[in-house]
């Protein structure tokens, strides 16, 4: 039996108190330290300070409730990244209600499904993306409301918002381990998960980053993701909001160059992102004559490896470091690096305070430095899940003798810092040897002229698998036979001979899910 970690490892401030409500965290007490003529959120060219927010957040949820919304009912979320996205999820928490989330561009069969399986009685969106939401209409006992349109057979955001004008809304008297909000995956293996967080959450996600990176008075923080993914919501959301800073929104698609436009009309100052943005802003010519980035003064990246090269001309470019972090959907931060700890571009830095994580091999005898394993986390932690809803099985699968298995193969270096080496079910065997399609990915994009890379098997009835390249390059004009051998020949002194690939395409664009993740199944189908 393997050791389990140890609550009482967390920081004393730490303690989570048996009562306890999100958005009372959030909101309230940033109203009580006399802060609500501070600016919450920018957005566009406009902005809105916290006593805006309170008020707007009180009355949509005197709105909600007039049309029969009560505590635990399941409501779902359909939005984008928008000033209506806060106040719906900060007045479905107040009330005790739990907001559904749902990204925004999934298809009507993935959204009947995601209604079905959460019981979800309420469904909220903007007219535009309305559709799949309409579909169901009979199915929400509650109704759907709709924001930024008209809403002809529904309830009206804008009107729901005015029932509650000026009303001050009970919070609801929440436990800290009761449901909060339901995310789901992007479902990309199958139909997604229900991942059921508690209130306790925002304790370990707000301040475990605050411990990270430590916010200062006039931070303006933004994401690029969408909020319906638990990493997005808590960094340019619940974090700001937490620790009483301004939050920034990216509206419409993400392209490098609006989130370029937006750092600079809104003075961001700390960003997230993943490690493709920052490869694919790099790419953009002159971009620091057409963009004024000054405001920025440290960026965060996860979801990939970090590669030296980017990092150190992201550095020289814009006087701006990059903290490598690593989270899941089930609990948030695990590791990360920190403007006053050490950095190791690649690595996603050391355990966070209070976060007790583990490499094992298949026999769960913990590993030494440099060698490769699963990588398993203590479940003992305030951010940890609720688990699957409707999905015990999954569960159980996935957590067990008190240790989350994230599914990733990791090593620990030397100096306790924690490197990725992919997904378990990533890897393949060429020759009877396993691979790890990372390893050779972070090499592919050292090699100038490479974007990004995608490393898969390719079947083989002599070897088993043969290493398959497919890459994304700077210039498409240079993807011939002549780029794929020089290719080949710079691999030769970065990896091992039996790594390097067999057969290397060329691709305008990876295919990646809405959290900017690569669909490799795609690739192989």
């Amino acid at each position: 039996m393997m050791e389990k970690g140890n609550i009482n490892t967390w920081p004393e401030y730490r303690k989570i108190p048996d009562n306890l409500n999100i958005t009372r965290e959030v909101l309230d007490k940033n109203i009580e330290r006399g802060i609500g003529e501070k600016t919450a959120f920018k957005y566009a060219k406009n902005s809105i300070s916290y006593n805006e927010l309170y008020r707007k957040v009180n009355s949509f949820a005197q709105g909600l409730e007039s049309i029969g919304i009560r505590p635990f009912d399941h409501v779902l979320v359909r939005l984008p990244n928008s000033l209506e996205f806060i106040i719906t999820f900060l007045a479905l928490v107040r009330i005790g209600a739990v907001p559904v989330l749902q990204n925004s561009l999934l298809g009507a069969d993935e959204v009947s499904y995601v209604r079905k399986h959460s019981d979800a009685i309420a469904a909220i969106t903007f007219e535009n993306i309305s559709s799949p939401i309409r579909l169901l209409r009979d199915e929400f006992r509650s109704g759907v409301i709709i924001a930024r349109g008209i809403a002809e057979n529904e309830h009206s955001f804008e009107e729901l918002l005015r029932v509650g004008d000026g009303v001050t809304n009970a919070t609801a008297n929440t436990k800290s381990d009761e449901k909060a909000f339901i995310v789901y995956t992007s479902g990309t293996t199958g139909n997604p998960k229900g991942i059921v967080h508690a209130h306790r959450w925002i304790v370990a996600q707000g301040d475990t980053n605050k411990l990270r990176v430590p916010p200062l008075e006039n931070d303006v923080v933004m994401a690029t993701g969408e909020w319906s993914f638990i990493s997005a919501l808590g960094h340019n959301v619940l974090y700001p909001l937490r620790n009483g800073i301004t939050g920034a929104i990216l509206e419409g698609r993400m392209r490098p160059e609006r989130i370029l436009k937006t750092i600079e009309d809104l003075g961001v100052s700390v960003l997230y992102s993943v490690a493709t943005v920052y490869r694919r802003i790099l790419a953009i010519p002159e971009i620091e004559k057409n963009y004024k980035l000054g405001s920025l003064r440290g960026c965060n990246a996860t979801g990939e490896a970090l590669e030296e090269a980017t990092y150190t001309e992201w550095v020289d470019r814009f006087c701006c470091p990059i903290w490598e972090h690593y989270g899941v959907s089930e609990m948030q931060l695990v590791f990360g690096q920190s403007p006053h700890w050490p950095i190791k571009p690649g690595s996603v830095g050391r355990p966070l305070p209070g976060t007790v994580v583990k490499v094992m091999d298949d026999d769960y005898q913990e590993l030494g430095p440099e060698e490769i394993g699963n990588l398993l986390i203590s479940s003992d932690n305030p951010g940890f899940f609720l688990g699957y809803h409707k999905d015990k099985k999954k569960t159980k699968e996935v957590v067990h003798d008190g240790w989350y298995h994230t599914g990733d193969l990791a090593y620990k270096d030397g100096d306790g810092f924690i490197w990725i080496a992919g997904r378990s079910d990533d890897c393949f065997k060429s020759r009877g040897i396993f691979i790890s399609p990372i390893e050779i990915e972070n090499a592919l994009r050292k090699i100038p002229g490479i974007i990004e890379a995608c490393v898969l098997p390719l079947s083989d009835k002599e070897i088993g698998n043969k290493i398959r390249a497919v890459v994304v390059l700077k210039d498409e004009k240079m993807g011939d036979q002549e780029f794929a051998n020089f290719i080949k020949k710079s691999l030769k002194d970065k990896i091992a001979p039996y790594k390097i690939p067999q057969s290397i395409e060329f691709i305008n664009e990876l295919p990646k899910s809405p959290v900017g993740k690569v669909l490799r199944r795609e690739l192989m189908s």
